[in-house]
């Protein structure tokens, strides 16, 4: 049975998230506080944390930037749920790594609905063995691990399975709609602007995407054949196992 963590101080909110994931089949534990839910999360991870922003001690961004800079929680896939319905305060949401965001008042079963396709994107990026390569760039789809040029880049569940989609339609134009609900799962109720978050964030942190993830304005996104300088034998859908 799946893990999901709750971090939420509310408690009336924290046992109907409990009780929906519960009926579910999920497995919770909820926590009230974010100093006590960081200790607990990088000591035993769960499958997937539901996070509130507005929290004692240590607020929820406060949390999820601690959680990504360490290498046990770096993937742990993140929803946000939170009152804060600001485009502001859901773009730095998504900035610091969150894979999704959700805002108050909710529908318990769409929140549901929105653990169920990140999780299941989260555990199927890893169903197919084949490392796949785009220039420098090895995925490694077992281990779920990311080289470029032999460094380890860290990303988040959400930045993997979006890169890992790029690849697999190289050469194609993806609207951001389609993008949301193939790499998201559903009709992403906040908008296209997580899309570009994620893209801003995957071309920060693989220079090799800078120019190859081309614009197309006001539609979405390609991912050139080849990267800029390199050639399609550079590109090709397998490659060498990683490490």
């Amino acid at each position: 049975m799946m893990r999901v963590s709750v971090v939420e101080d509310d408690a009336n909110i924290a046992g109907l998230v409990s009780l929906y994931l519960s009926r579910a089949r999920y497995r919770t534990e909820v926590m009230g506080s974010g100093r006590e839910a960081l200790g607990s999360l990088t000591s035993n991870p769960p499958d997937l944390l539901v996070l509130d922003l507005m929290l004692p001690e240590m607020d929820g961004l406060e949390l999820c930037r601690a959680l990504r800079a360490d290498p046990v929680t770096a993937r742990l896939p993140i929803l946000i749920l939170t009152a804060r319905a600001e485009e502001a305060d859901r773009v730095l949401g998504l900035e610091l790594g969150a894979d999704d965001y959700v805002t108050k008042p909710f529908s318990p079963k769409e929140l549901v609905a929105r653990v169920r396709a990140l999780l299941r994107r989260s555990v199927g990026a890893a169903a197919n063995c084949a490392p796949i390569r785009y220039g420098s760039v090895e995925m490694d789809l077992v281990r779920h691990a990311v080289l470029d040029g032999g460094r380890e880049v860290q990303l988040t569940a959400k930045e993997f399975l979006l890169l890992q989609y790029f690849i697999e339609h190289k050469g194609r134009v993806l609207p951001r709609d389609l993008l949301l609900a193939d790499v998201w799962g559903y009709r992403y109720a906040g908008g296209t602007r997580t899309v570009d978050v994620h893209v801003r964030r995957l071309r920060e942190k693989l220079p090799v995407l800078a120019q190859a993830i081309v614009t197309i304005k006001q539609f979405g996104y390609k991912l050139a054949d080849a990267p800029p300088g390199g050639h399609r034998g550079d590109t090709a859908d397998v490659a060498a196992p990683i490490g």
